[in-house]
């Protein structure tokens, strides 16, 4: 039976003799030369000779069960011997037996794992040899961080966003007043004749209680819409300057009673000296009256200041110009109307004032 591994590759054996085991088959005795039958020994079956070294220096005979002789200093490379010397304390008198074997037999489940052998020496490469701390090369300092290359395609859409936002407000700066010019020409072509609750006239130059030509265009055409019933009232509105002695909308009043207007169906505000405060003016009256809606009467290019300045002031407004009368004679004039009116919508929109223009009705 087998007994504990001392943990060396030697393990205590039976005698195969008696208890002949599976692993037999692995074990052998082994000589570097054939093995040649001892010489001056009868007993054939229990002694042999082997012979470690060729020149048969350290070969000498041995039984089973007895103790090995003593080696020479010298004569044995390994400590094989020594080992065999030493299971002479093994428990129960048992002799131990060098096993040899060309691989150790794998556990259940397991394959037998080659071992690779170790390349020689020759094969090897020489170790480097270790450089001085003097001839290491310094470590290299840090550089700065270099920028990513999709910073410059981003700077480059920054830029040209940037560019192309300058340039549409550019073009917006230069097309508003092109646009408000057209607007002020498209409104001058408008007509507004729907049913109000007044025709309110814009006031213009009078001499000594004679409208100017183009205020009597403006009353002219309110007469015109009063007939077509537009609106049941007629609202002439105007000042004075310091040395006249009548108002605009009293003018106005006067020269509507003359042509058959009834003076009932007239209201006269006295009051305003540009297009502004009339609005101002007239916004009371409507206020007073509970009015809404009124159809403006003026020259054709300055309809559009007119609205708005009534829709600030909480009047629906359309406009219903003249279309006689100096301001419409020439194309000149017309055209100067029109830039005159788109500069001082402007200067309404900014500063919220009235920046008329004296139109002069020789």
């Amino acid at each position: 039976m087998r007994t504990a591994n001392d943990g060396r590759g030697e393990e205590p054996w039976e005698d195969p003799t008696t208890a002949p085991s599976p692993d037999d088959e692995a074990t052998r005795v082994f000589s570097r030369e054939t093995l040649t039958p001892a010489s001056g020994t009868g007993a054939a079956d229990d002694t042999r000779e082997f012979s470690r070294d060729p020149d048969g220096e350290a070969t000498r005979p041995f039984r089973r069960g007895e103790p090995p002789e003593p080696v020479p200093t010298g004569t044995a490379r390994t400590g094989e011997s020594t080992r065999a010397a030493d299971a002479q304390g093994a428990p129960g008198g048992a002799a131990f037996t060098r096993r040899f074997v060309r691989g150790r037999p794998p556990g259940r489940g397991q394959a037998l794992r080659p071992t690779a052998p170790d390349p020689p020496e020759e094969d090897l490469p020489p170790a480097p040899e270790p450089e001085p701390l003097d001839a290491r090369p310094e470590p290299p300092s840090r550089r700065p961080r270099e920028p990513r290359e999709s910073r410059g395609p981003r700077r480059g859409r920054r830029r040209f966003r940037l560019r192309w936002l300058v340039t549409l407000l550019l073009l917006i700066a230069l097309a508003l007043p092109f646009g408000t010019w057209g607007w002020v020409w498209y409104t001058a072509r408008q007509d507004d004749r729907v049913p109000s609750d007044a025709i309110v006239v814009l006031g213009a130059s009078q001499y000594n209680g004679v409208p100017s030509p183009v205020y009597e265009a403006r009353l002219r055409h309110a007469q015109v819409l009063y007939l077509e019933g537009v609106a049941p009232v007629i609202v002439t509105v105007g000042g004075k300057l310091p040395d006249d002695n009548f108002t605009e909308a009293a003018s106005g009043r006067n020269w509507l009673i003359e042509v058959g207007v009834p003076g009932d169906q007239i209201i006269a505000v006295e009051e305003g000296r540009d297009t502004l405060q009339s609005i101002d003016a007239v916004s009371e009256v409507f206020e007073e009256h509970s009015w809404d809606t009124a159809i403006l009467v003026s020259d054709p290019w300055h309809s559009l200041r007119s609205a708005q300045m009534a829709a600030d002031y909480g009047i629906d407004a359309g406009t219903s110009p003249s279309r006689s009368g100096p301001a419409v004679i020439e194309r000149s004039t017309q055209l100067w109307y029109i830039s005159r009116e788109t500069a001082a919508l402007w200067y309404y929109w900014i500063f919220k004032d009235s920046s008329d223009l004296q139109v002069n009705a020789a």
